[in-house]
């Protein structure tokens, strides 16, 4: 979220960024929401003023014998006035507000201009894509032909982006889950959490999902949100506190479940485990210091690859345009995991730095050292990887030509021995 005095002070600069998302310009409008809502706060505290000196008045005058009823017929019509410009004052805030909670942040200068995911730019890949001498199938005809991925009866229970895995599949994505848990964990300096799955609306503003992206959430009947992503419970572990700095950065993780309505994906991969309403992801957050936030986007975007390193896995790095960005980030890297079966890359990964845009939502800060006051943390979330996504590529990498699934060797400590999966199992 915007602070409305960076905004008066750099109006050409915000609009800019707000261009450079392919939106119109606003400053305009909100200054003058803003110079209206300031004029009527100096306004109540001059009526306040002059209210204060009559109803003092009031006392003298009748301590004198003294007639007091002009000066209550003041302090009465000054009570009137003072509440509806009071009135007025909150609503001009609550229409601030509500346009800076709808605007999305802005791009760091060295994100690539664009209005979508054509202008995003490669930054670098793991190397060419692997060769197979025969033609390699997708993940549900390897799943389905084995007889342990059932979308038939993960749609009787529940419809469509649903799936039930059998057996060592089902094994297989647990595996992959706690492996990519505890690598962050073990090496990558992640302090584990198990946050709750359920979370009120608050929570979800303050990672930037309320109130635009309301559709693509599940809502339950007792106003609680399941949660899209770990992001949101492990970002707010710093709302409404003060950190210290020698605290920072402060990384967490978490293997959840997630859940999304995907409201704007209708007919889109709609075979398969793609895109579900619900999936298990790994997630990566840190707070930090300002000026370690750069710094920190380029560490955990190299966590998550080492996942897909240890695992066998080709991928490419992308530097998302303007456009393509999620609401919240200043900066994101999309890793995309290649797919021998769909013979394409798809996004696994997508570590964003949010900057303070977040931590103003959710009014997170930190106490520099020496210093008497707080300033706003810098908040980044990143995949760690989405497991079924990587189920799917550990699936399609590792097929052989009778459809049988090796395991990568990373994972056979998980396995309890099963280094193949076969149609016997």
């Amino acid at each position: 979220m915007f602070d409305i005095k960076w905004i008066r002070e750099n109006p050409a600069v915000f609009d800019t960024a707000m261009e450079r998302r392919g939106l119109p310009t606003r400053a305009a409008e909100l200054l003058d929401l803003d110079a209206a809502r300031r004029e009527n706060q100096t306004r109540l505290q001059e009526m306040q003023e002059r209210r204060n000196a009559a109803s003092k008045s009031i006392g003298e005058i009748k301590r004198g014998g003294g007639d007091a009823s002009d000066a209550m017929a003041e302090v009465a019509g000054l009570k009137a006035q003072m509440a509806a410009v009071e009135e007025q004052t909150k609503k001009l805030a609550t229409a601030l507000d509500d346009i800076l909670g709808g605007l999305p942040n802005a791009p760091a200068e060295d994100v690539p201009v664009g209005a979508d995911e054509s202008a995003n730019v490669k930054l670098r890949d793991s190397g060419p894509p692997p060769d197979f001498a025969f033609e390699p199938k997708q993940h549900f005809e390897l799943g389905e032909a084995l007889g342990l991925m059932d979308f038939e009866v993960a749609a009787k229970m529940s419809g469509s982006r649903f799936v039930a895995l059998k057996g060592p599949l089902a094994r297989l994505h647990r595996a992959l889950g706690q492996f990519m848990i505890d690598l962050h964990t073990a090496e990558h300096g992640y302090q584990e959490m198990m946050p709750p799955y359920l979370v009120r609306d608050h929570v979800l503003y303050g990672t930037g999902q309320l109130p635009k992206f309301g559709d693509d959430l599940f809502r339950t009947t007792e106003d609680f949100w399941l949660i899209p992503t770990a992001e949101v419970p492990l970002t707010n572990v710093a709302a409404d506190s003060i950190l210290d700095e020698a605290d920072l950065p402060l990384r967490l993780t978490a293997l959840t479940p997630c859940f999304r309505s995907e409201a704007g994906a209708a007919g889109k991969d709609t075979r398969g485990m793609l895109r579900q309403h619900q999936f298990d992801k790994v997630e990566m957050v840190s707070l930090c210091h300002p000026a370690q936030s750069d710094e920190e986007l380029e560490r955990m975007t190299g966590c998550a690859e080492i996942v897909l390193q240890r695992l066998g896995l080709s991928y490419r790095v992308m530097v998302l345009s303007s456009g393509d960005m999620g609401f919240s980030a200043r900066k994101t890297y999309d890793i995309e995991v290649w797919l021998p079966g769909q013979g394409s890359y798809r996004e696994i990964s997508s570590c964003s730095n949010c900057g303070d845009f977040q931590a103003r939502r959710m009014k997170g800060r930190f106490r520099p050292e020496g210093e008497k006051g707080t300033r706003h943390l810098h908040s980044l979330n990143g995949s760690g990887v989405a497991v079924g996504r990587c189920l799917i590529a550990v699936m399609e990498t590792y097929q052989k030509a009778d459809g049988s699934i090796a395991v990568p060797e990373a994972l056979h400590p998980y396995m309890g021995g099963i280094e193949v999966l076969g149609r016997d199992g």
